[in-house]
């Protein structure tokens, strides 16, 4: 009988070990996946002549969600965003399909009337989780959204590994006056990433661009080509 109660309680002391043990190794990894979290936003502006332009007025998505909310939206609200040029006259104007902002300047382009390039960027970090694998449902987004429809990831700039990739039209307003050899490029990139450290660095991400090209002089709205890459990277994670 002795022996029967001893062997009994070493099963319970064992499975004991392996309880406690699992406890131990599952809040250790949740706190380490916790304090080690930073998901940020990366979100650039570039728009680039090969020629001086005048009378501009640009209006230029800016990423949101599909509630019509983005910490860049705040950003152009306060006049935040780093790297406007002086003279730019910057409004944000909503609707129910997205958010535009609005450029309006007298001049783009250097005396010279030569070729001219501006490049606007800024890094948002957030204080919750980025859905990375599901951006055009749940995320930022260049938006209007039209058209939406999977993707050959080989032809993409930049391409990641395990990416799933769509590709969609957007609108982009562009009025401006120039010669009829200007070439006219307006591109904008949001990437949304996730990084944490438990026993060695692992992140997820996604990245949307919109890029539009003119010819020109134009006046009024243009088709922009709108592509995302969501999925790519890790997702072995603990859930929060």
């Amino acid at each position: 009988m002795d022996k029967v109660t001893r062997i009994t309680a070493g099963i319970f002391i064992i499975i004991f070990v392996i309880v406690a043990g699992t406890g131990l190794y599952n809040a250790y990894v949740n706190m380490q996946y916790r304090n080690s979290l930073a998901s940020t936003y990366a979100y650039t502006l570039t728009i680039s002549t090969s020629e001086k332009l005048s009378n501009v007025t640009f209006f230029i998505p800016v990423p949101v969600d599909p509630a019509g909310d983005s910490p860049f939206v705040r950003q152009w609200s306060s006049r935040a965003v780093p790297g406007v040029p002086a003279g730019w006259e910057t409004v944000l104007l909503g609707s129910g399909k997205g958010t535009m902002l609005k450029i309006k300047t007298p001049v783009i382009g250097g005396s010279d009337g030569g070729s001219y390039s501006v490049r606007i960027s800024s890094d948002e970090r957030v204080d919750r989780l980025i859905d990375t694998k599901s951006p055009q449902e749940n995320d930022i987004l260049f938006r209007p959204v039209q058209n939406m429809a999977g993707a050959d990831c080989a032809g993409f700039e930049n391409q990641k590994a395990g990416a799933t990739c769509y590709r969609y039209l957007s609108a982009i307003y562009a009025d401006y006056d120039s010669s009829p050899n200007a070439r006219v490029e307006i591109g904008s990139t949001i990437a949304g990433r996730n990084e944490w450290k438990i026993f060695k660095p692992e992140s997820n991400e996604y990245s949307n661009s919109i890029t539009a090209l003119m010819l020109g002089d134009n006046h009024g709205w243009v088709v922009a080509k709108g592509e995302v890459q969501a999925g790519s990277g890790s997702y072995d994670a603990p859930k929060i």
